[in-house]
């Protein structure tokens, strides 16, 4: 089938429109941040100028979308990720976004404790948000010992020494979201100390 390339162009310059109003920012912020003059920003959303492929790219990057959606490329017949799981510190992560920049959004699997474990804290740049699927999730944040049962989610600073594992001998299933410029999600956890037990997450 011909691919209709007039039309695809014809719908670059409402999507760069709606992406701007949408991320709120002015023509002049955008081109703070791509280096595009003002002027040609004006022109690519009022479609009297096509944008080039450094230009797509700098706008996709700034608006963290793909280039496929400035565009308005068609999903493929299998719209899944195809996730390649890797594995860190014993730990499975299957990718779920396949965007460079951004929060990135993974599923982790963590298994279960086969001995106990002393936690060993680390530290790096960015802002991460949990949610635990299945099993008892252990979070250990600066000063504090949490437990996170299914349902209970978790957001902190990833600058703060942080150690992540099960409170068990079962496996557990988190949706983890990460964003490593600082991105924070829209979900807050407060900790609850109940008497006896670990500060939880509500």
């Amino acid at each position: 089938m011909a691919i209709d390339v007039e039309s695809r162009l014809q719908s670059v310059a409402p999507r760069l429109r709606a992406l701007r109003r949408d991320s709120g920012a002015r023509l002049i912020d955008v081109s703070a941040a791509t280096g595009i003059p003002v002027s040609t920003l004006s022109r690519l959303e009022s479609g009297q100028r096509r944008p080039n492929l450094r230009q797509l790219l700098a706008l996709a990057i700034t608006y963290r979308v793909t280039t496929d959606e400035i565009i308005g490329t068609p999903p493929s017949a299998e719209p899944h990720v195809n996730p390649r799981p890797v594995t860190r510190d014993g730990k499975t992560l299957i990718p779920l976004t396949r965007r460079a920049g951004g929060i990135q959004a993974y599923k982790m699997i963590v298994p279960g404790l086969e001995r106990t474990v002393a936690p060993h804290a680390n530290s790096h740049e960015g802002y991460e948000w949990l949610y635990v699927l299945n099993g008892r999730l252990r979070l250990v944040l600066a000063e504090q010992d949490l437990i996170l049962t299914p349902g209970e989610a978790a957001e902190f600073d990833t600058r703060l020494p942080h150690w992540i594992g099960a409170a068990d001998t079962a496996p557990v299933e988190v949706l983890a979201l990460l964003g490593l410029q600082g991105e924070r999600a829209r979900v807050r956890a407060r900790s609850r100390r109940v008497a006896g037990h670990p500060a939880r997450l509500d």
